[in-house]
């Protein structure tokens, strides 16, 4: 259940929760296959602070568990504040997905408290360490996150400034910042080279507002796609899914990233698939061609799958840039 839980998120039952160990009880109430969007921004702040010959092992580790355990904590929060708002009641999108621990009855609503505090502790814990090892900006930084963790589900959400968060977050705020924690320095080409990655990310959520845009609009919910509406916040998806091939481009030409991460092109294929669905409507019922399991998943699940390619090709990219830098032009 540890794998699969990372994997994919999976259904499970009352039944199948308490035979679960604390450990994959946890993996499958933070949702931690999408973790994977933070594990590749704390990443890739890594590499490039390691190409740029600043790492710092220790800060590195803080960053990289202290943005897991916060995206976590995020997690939480958002099915704990829908659940109290009557967002995720009965045959909702998110509890047809996957489990939602307090709508199905896996967890109480003390037990979830319990859930974000311990979450939460460590990723607060991580940071305060940060704070007085590195100084500086950090505790601003530090500010940012809690503030983003606690107020993305509501108000950010309900206003349509969710999206905009999120290419903030994934993008200057965690590649940028954990950079900045590192390397005890920021360079604006880091904050241009974070964006590819946060757009991906951002298309991720795109993909997912749209697929429950409608039951958004009937609950009050007012994400960007609610109030762009559908047409329009599929050509902004779209738009996600092309925007960051050019972007890696410009910081090649720019040198902000060397030659090796244009390997990311090797995910274009992956994009060519994935774009002609975003031209129609959403379908009423699951296409054919979609995996079985997957539904009500669909344009989000394009998208995490466009993502999780992009995203695993530019990583490859930076550690190859890293490997040209420091031990080709090194030598």
């Amino acid at each position: 259940m540890w794998l699969r839980a990372v994997a994919v998120i999976p259904r499970i039952s009352k039944d199948g929760w308490e035979r679960l160990d604390p450990i994959a009880r946890w993996l499958v109430a933070v949702r931690a296959a999408v973790l994977v969007m933070t594990l590749v921004a704390a990443g890739l702040a890594g590499l490039l602070a390691l190409r740029d010959g600043r790492f710092d092992g220790l800060r590195f580790a803080l960053v990289l568990v202290g943005l897991v355990f916060a995206h976590a904590t995020n997690n939480l929060v958002n099915d704990l504040t829908d659940h109290i708002k009557g967002i995720d009641r009965g045959d909702s999108f998110r509890a047809r997905y996957g489990p939602q621990p307090l709508e199905h009855g896996l967890v109480t609503p003390r037990q979830m408290g319990r859930l974000i505090a311990f979450t939460g502790g460590v990723a607060l814990a991580c940071g305060a360490v940060l704070v007085m090892v590195r100084g500086g900006a950090t505790l601003w930084l530090l500010a940012a996150g809690i503030f983003f963790v606690l107020a993305y589900t509501w108000p950010l959400k309900h206003l349509g400034l969710g999206e905009p968060s999120v290419l903030l977050v994934w993008g200057p705020l965690m590649v940028g910042g954990g950079y900045y924690v590192i390397a005890d320095v920021l360079p604006t080409g880091v904050l241009l080279a974070s964006l590819p990655f946060s757009m991906c990310a951002t298309g991720v959520l795109f993909g997912k507002h749209i697929d429950k845009l409608d039951q958004d609009r009937r609950k009050g919910v007012r994400t960007l796609p609610v109030i762009l509406g559908e047409a329009r916040a599929r050509a902004v998806a779209r738009a996600l899914l092309v925007l960051p091939y050019l972007l890696v481009a410009l910081c090649v030409v720019r040198g902000e990233l060397g030659w090796p991460v244009l390997v990311v092109v090797g995910a274009i294929p992956v994009a060519r698939r994935v774009l002609p669905p975003f031209r129609a409507p959403r379908p009423a019922f699951p296409p054919r061609e979609l995996p079985p399991g997957v539904w009500p998943l669909y344009f989000v699940a394009l998208a995490f799958h466009h993502m999780r390619w992009f995203g695993g090709l530019f990583v490859l990219g930076v550690v190859l840039d890293v490997l040209r830098v420091r031990l080709w032009l090194g030598a």
